[in-house]
């Protein structure tokens, strides 16, 4: 089935083209509606009628399925479907300083980490400007009276084999939506052309790197892609990404019971982080239904950080949100069950 361009994936030409021969005030009037006060084009009452009709009559893509809320209403989690009957998540968290929307880049995920609930899953489609852009545009009028203040694109999918729309959505997000390139965050799990082309881009982005393992033998069976772009490439590509945009790295972490929690990875996760001036982001795995492994027990997530601080580590660990909603990192995989092997346990050192 072809993909139609939905409202959200037109720029400001096309929808000038929508708008036929209007004064350029109408476009800006139709623009200022849809991305600074997020509004529905039937509620944009500085158009004429006649104007909100044509803009109503091109579709948007997201067609909510199912609204998820839990933390007493500060996570919401949403299924979508796109028009073409595919699936996908978004997740809107609510802090004391900060409103964060989790996008989804890919509808499913080709990367196939196990650990990952999407990975399981599989690759469905890519996401167009537009489906990755309404996501935000959604999560934001839910959020009223707050305002979305951080994106990462950390749901579904591999932002960086999607990397021109998952641009082009960066583009948009800063400059119609008026998001700090501070607070736009990319995640890949090393695809390092996609590092090399987001250090040459015009916006200082925040670039989150999902490591789990800092020896290529084990990130090779916990992150397939490391077999093509192994430990020492990406360190490289990320000591460039910080010379070109002087942007601390972060480096994800999962933490997985007696696989990457012992005292050698803390000692091997603390000499990379060094070296890349990065900051680890410790988080302890969360259950997904295909994947027969906890995550690392408390009590060791708490040694673990005492250990990669004394390695000369910056770390913190990541605030679970969420999981009786399966909306934390790794659980999105919207509504796909599928079963993968567990890594071999390692023994403690």
């Amino acid at each position: 089935m072809a993909i139609v361009p939905g409202l959200y994936d037109l720029d400001r030409g096309a929808l000038d083209q929508l708008l036929d021969g209007e004064p350029r005030y109408r476009l800006d009037q139709a623009w200022t509606g849809l991305y600074d006060q997020l509004l529905a084009p039937a509620d944009i009452t500085t158009l004429p009628k006649s104007l909100r009709s044509s803009l109503e009559a091109v579709p948007t893509a997201l067609r909510s399925v199912t609204e998820s809320v839990s933390d007493d209403g500060d996570t919401v989690k949403w299924l979508w479907e796109l028009p073409d009957g595919t699936r996908i998540e978004t997740v809107l968290m609510h802090y004391d300083d900060r409103s964060t929307v989790c996008i989804s880049s890919q509808a499913g995920c080709a990367m196939a980490c196990g650990f990952c609930a999407t990975g399981q899953a599989g690759f469905d489609r890519q996401l167009s400007i537009g489906e990755i852009v309404e996501q935000v545009i959604r999560a934001a009028r839910r959020a009223r009276p707050r305002r979305i203040s951080n994106i990462v694109f950390m749901g579904m999918g591999e932002p960086f084999a999607n990397y021109d729309n998952t641009w082009g959505a960066v583009e948009r997000l800063h400059g119609d939506l008026g998001l700090s390139a501070r607070h736009l965050t990319v995640s890949t799990v090393g695809i390092i052309p996609g590092i090399r082309r987001l250090a040459d881009e015009s916006l200082p982005v925040n670039l989150a790197v999902s490591l789990h393992a800092a020896n290529d033998a084990l990130r090779n069976e916990l992150v397939p892609i490391n077999r093509r772009y192994p430990l020492d490439a990406l360190v490289a590509a990320c000591l460039d990404y910080f010379a070109a945009k002087g942007r601390r790295i972060s480096f994800e972490w999962a933490l997985i019971a007696d696989t990457n929690d012992r005292a050698s990875d803390a000692r091997e996760l603390a000499e990379i982080a060094r070296t890349c001036r990065a900051h680890v982001n410790l988080i302890p795995l969360n259950p997904t239904p295909g994947y027969p492994v906890l995550g690392t027990h408390p009590t060791r997530v708490r040694e673990f950080v005492a250990e990669l601080r004394s390695f000369g580590a910056n770390v913190t660990v990541r605030q679970t949100r969420g999981t009786e909603i399966d909306a934390a990192c790794g659980q999105l995989r919207a509504g796909h069950e599928v079963t993968v092997a567990a890594p071999r346990r390692r023994s403690p050192d």
